[in-house]
């Protein structure tokens, strides 16, 4: 009987603490009555998710919640917090602020249910809820689930006045706006300029009902360019704002995303499109590096490229200046391009020039691809706009090239979230610099301004430029580089290389002693007809010049007749013409009979009435040629010099070493060292979840000691009377193995308290395990502010 007994009470005893748990599940949540309550009671997943989106919370360290909770409404913080968030969180941010959710005086929450009366004509609830649930994770709205409460400085970060989304919009819309500046005074337009560009309030004694109609005020109040707000106040609608600033129209109603038109294009199309740029890209590049290597630009006073300079590689080059502008600042970003004293050092005299680097060399002899990447990179990371360059500062000076003024802090981010919105929808699909511009003023009301419809559309031709767009789509290669990770710049690699055409190992010879190169070239190809040719026209296909000096230039580089006939009868698909072995062969016969060495120069012929005119001819004192010699003269003028004079002279020298060998003599350039000691850009590095972690655990336990009973005390104060008694106390806590109330302050001066169990006192250090993670803590001796037994 008693076993049945037993059996049955069992699942009575289950029941009935079933029962409890049920009742308290049941049991209402403890309503919180300030931020530091309701901080308290959120998860540890909960707080961590906070410090990820808000890290500036966790520096320094918060020694509680109640100091947490004051970060988080400090007016800076939460301005920082806001700028990541759309118009339908402000438009709850707002809504709750009207109803008093962030009067502190009265503590009136707005119930989520009321929430959704007041904006569900316009979304839907789970918008709504999605928006109020980024609110919480940033704690920018607290309480309840149910009972929403709002930081006051929430609503201090509007982006547009307080009112704009709760209220019934009576505003012109954009066409309208635009038709009724058209017909303003230039008067009314300033003033309307000032509001734009200073605040949208004004305060003026014109907005007082008995004012004249006739004045600019009382116009613009008539034409709804301005709105009313007392007898001294007027105010400039926010739409009317965004035309004068020349941003993207938003309107503080409209609380779902825009939707786009796109165009749909094929894949093949743009990554053609972006690879025939690519080519122009690094064909552009190399020859401005080329052109500042032989005569380096000087460095202005104030750190640019001069004007002048521009226009001189602009002639050389036949580059237009706006793209000089934009290559030699990702010249210089990639440290292609620097700023020093090169080697060797100019005639001309000057602090500073800019010059290529040696690794500019390293970089030319790269793959096509390669040489992409490591210029598309460099844009991406700079933290400049070249689209700024010629705009007036504020002084009305033209912005160059190259100079400080150009730096902005947010260049880096503006530049990424308009590639990351193209990178959102499928591949090959185009949007307009319009389009762009209008969604990210929607999902970044705060940046509208960073996100003007120029702004977009000379970013977007930076990026068309760089081959990461083209046709207004994201290629492939620039969504590999975009959204890869580590392996995105050898993805990027593949996919341009993989969009390039393929390198020709053929050219087609005309009869008109043009070179045809129906695509890119091999490179030892590439080289070999650069040397015996000049560039005509470039493209899909680039055109070849040849000319006596073209063929004179590569026998001056040690090439001989027969390799240049070789060259051409071996690499060209169409028959070599007879015009061209004809020019070959007259440059050579008379190319070398004048030999210049080194004396400090010699000049020599084996042609005695060679040598004799050339020493009868004016170029002979010009240079102090003396004969030594029927077949020898020799000059003090250095052996460069020599060789210049004489060409220009008409003649054909050829210089020579002391073993009577003809030899290179072209520049290979001038060159400036890397600098080491240049500091890359700082950008702080975010904590890693496991510090996160950490630092919650830190904060539980300061928590746990905040709210713990002490006993026996070193002092009723909290702060010890010696280091023998904290020593003394902190021995016996560890003996009977009794926690302990702890006052502590790191290395950093920062102080916080928590309850530990001693294990270990000695060697200057206290073992002890931490209740809250488990883990055994390690704290200096010295650095213990206070003791006390927990009862």
């Amino acid at each position: 009987m008693s076993a049945v007994e037993s059996a049955d009470s069992a699942p009575a005893k289950t029941r009935a603490r079933a029962g409890t748990a049920k009742t308290r599940a049941k049991t209402p949540a403890k309503v919180p009555t300030s931020v530091a309550e309701w901080l308290a009671s959120r998860s540890d997943e909960d707080l961590v998710a906070l410090l990820q989106v808000r890290p500036d919370l966790a520096v320094p360290l918060p020694a509680s919640m109640a100091v947490l909770a004051a970060r988080t409404e400090q007016r800076a913080s939460v301005l920082r917090a806001t700028d990541e968030l759309d118009t339908l969180d402000f438009a709850v941010i707002e809504t709750l602020a009207v109803h008093g959710a962030a009067d502190t005086r009265d503590r009136r929450p707005v119930p989520r249910k009321r929430l959704h009366e007041l904006l569900s004509d316009r979304v839907a609830k789970t918008a709504i809820n999605a928006a109020v649930d980024r609110l919480r994770s940033r704690a920018l709205v607290w309480g309840l689930d149910t009972e929403l409460r709002l930081t006051p400085a929430a609503q201090e970060a509007l982006p547009w006045p307080l009112g704009s989304t709760t209220e019934i919009p009576d505003a012109l819309a954009a066409p309208e706006i635009g038709s009724a500046l058209a017909e303003l005074t230039s008067q009314e337009r300033a003033l309307l300029d000032k509001l734009a560009t200073t605040g949208p309030r004004g305060r003026t004694r014109d907005a007082a009902p008995e004012t004249p109609a006739d004045r600019p005020v009382q116009r613009l109040l008539a034409r709804r360019l301005l709105n009313w707000i007392d007898a001294e106040t007027v105010e400039l609608p926010p739409m009317v704002g965004q035309v004068l600033r020349g941003e993207a129209i938003t309107d503080p109603h409209a609380l779902t995303p825009p939707q786009p038109q796109t165009t749909k294009l094929t894949v093949a199309d743009v990554n053609a499109a972006a690879a025939g740029e690519v080519g122009e890209l690094l064909r552009h590049s190399a020859a401005i590096l080329e052109t500042l290597g032989q005569v380096p630009a000087p460095v202005l006073r104030s750190g640019g490229l001069g004007v002048r300079e521009m226009r001189r590689l602009a002639k050389q080059t036949g580059i237009e200046e706006a793209r000089i502008g934009l290559l030699a600042e990702v010249l210089a970003a990639a440290r292609l391009l620097d700023k020093g004293i090169p080697e060797p050092a100019p005639d001309t005299e000057a602090d500073d020039y800019w010059a290529p680097t040696t690794t500019a060399d390293a970089w030319d002899a790269a793959v096509p691809a390669k040489r992409w990447v490591v210029l598309a990179r460099a844009w991406l990371e700079l933290d400049r706009f070249p689209w700024m360059i010629g705009l007036r500062d504020a002084n009305d000076k033209p912005l160059v090239a190259l100079s400080p003024e150009l730096r902005n802090m947010h260049a880096v981010r503006d530049r990424r979230a308009m590639l990351e919105l193209l990178g959102e929808y499928p591949s090959a699909t185009a949007l307009s610099a319009t389009e762009l511009s209008r969604i990210l003023a929607w999902r970044q009301p705060r940046w509208r301004r960073h996100f003007r419809v120029d702004a977009v559309e000379r970013t977007l031709a930076e990026a068309e430029t760089l081959g990461l767009v083209a046709r207004g789509a994201l290629t492939s290669a620039g969504r590999a580089l975009l959204h890869g990770n580590e392996s995105g710049p050898a993805d990027a690699e593949a996919a341009m290389a993989s969009a390039l055409p393929e390198p020709v190992d053929h050219v087609l010879v005309q009869a008109d002693l043009t070179v045809i190169a129906p695509g890119p070239l091999i490179p030892e190809l590439q080289d070999r007809i650069a040397l015996v040719a000049d560039v005509e026209s470039t493209g899909a296909a680039t055109v070849y010049r040849i000319s006596e000096t073209s063929v004179r230039r590569a026998l001056d580089a040690g090439a001989t007749a027969t390799e240049l006939h070789n060259l051409f009868t071996t690499r060209s698909r169409t028959p070599v013409p007879q015009s061209l072995s004809y020019l070959i062969d007259d440059v050579a016969r008379r190319h070398g009979r004048l030999r210049v060495g080194m004396a400090q120069s010699f000049v020599r012929s084996e042609d005695p009435a060679l040598l004799a005119e050339v020493l009868a001819a004016p170029v002979a004192g010009q240079l102090a040629l003396r004969a030594v010699a029927p077949t020898v003269a020799i000059s003090h003028v250095p052996l460069g010099e020599v060789l210049a004079q004489l060409r220009a002279a008409g003649f054909s020298p050829a210089g020579e070493n002391s073993s009577g060998v003809i030899v290179d003599l072209r520049s290979r350039g001038i060159r400036i060292a890397p600098r080491p000691n240049t500091r890359p850009t700082y950008r702080p590095n975010p904590p890693s979840l496991e510090q996160l972690q950490s630092l919650v655990g830190e904060l539980r336990a300061g928590e746990r000691a905040a709210q713990t009973h002490s006993g026996q005390a070193v002092r009723s104060d909290g702060t010890r009377t010696s280091t023998a008694a904290t020593l003394a106390l902190l021995q016996l806590a560890a003996r009977v193995r009794r926690p302990v109330h702890i006052g502590y302050v790191d290395a950093q001066g920062v102080a916080s308290q928590r309850v530990v169990e001693p294990l270990q006192v000695g060697g200057g250090q206290l073992d002890a395990l931490d209740p809250v993670t488990g883990a055994v803590r390690h704290f200096t001796l010295h650095r213990i502010a206070s003791v006390a037994l927990v009862d």
